[in-house]
């Protein structure tokens, strides 16, 4: 391996590493649905990949879309989130050999699945139209450290801070003196609703 130097790093656009975090999740959930032998091992993969990739889009993205005039689709793409989290975390609890768990699998590839192609559609699309690409490089790098940060987590290892962030980004008042359990529940019931 050869020495790198800092003029060899190679910027990367946020929206082109969001994309490809999307499209291995896509990859995984086929093959939760198309191998069943493989959830055990394929289950914590997935739900580290959202909860370090939700985190990072959270905190570094989403305010960043947000100012550059996009916070109705930010609004909307945090309270995605907020169900998927849920959605995951029961996910991991269930047993890959039950009945629930095709029930939550087929829940979370939905629900996934359509905040993907939203934000792909709203959120990402607007970035790439509103924002230069030297703006959009150094949310990649900002994103790649805040993911690499957060992976090995899990969706329950949420900090009462980053619902905070979520509460922010999805444009939820009202919260902030709540302990953590009470602010994920006030979340969660105001993302449904």
């Amino acid at each position: 391996m050869g020495h790198t130097t800092n003029q060899e790093v190679v910027m990367a656009d946020v929206v082109d590493l969001i994309m490809q975090d999307h499209r291995e999740v896509e990859r995984l959930f086929a093959e939760l649905e198309s191998n069943p032998q493989a959830r055990p091992t394929v289950v914590p993969v997935l739900t580290t990949l959202l909860a370090a990739h939700s985190r990072a889009e959270e905190s570094e993205v989403y305010p960043a879309a947000a100012d550059a005039g996009g916070a109705d689709d930010v609004e909307h793409s945090q309270q995605e989130h907020i169900e998927a989290d849920e959605l995951l975390e029961r996910l991991a609890e269930a047993d890959p050999e039950g009945a629930e768990f095709e029930e939550i699998l087929a829940k979370a590839v939905e629900s996934v699945s359509h905040h993907i192609e939203e934000e792909e559609e709203t959120v990402l699309l607007h970035m790439r139209e509103r924002m230069d690409v030297s703006r959009r490089e150094e949310l990649g790098d900002a994103f790649l450290k805040a993911r690499e940060e957060h992976l090995g987590q899990q969706p329950a290892d949420i900090t009462r801070d980053e619902l905070r962030r979520q509460a922010d980004n999805a444009g939820i008042t009202g919260v902030s003196g709540l302990d953590k359990a009470s602010l994920q529940e006030e979340l969660r019931k105001q993302a449904d609703g």
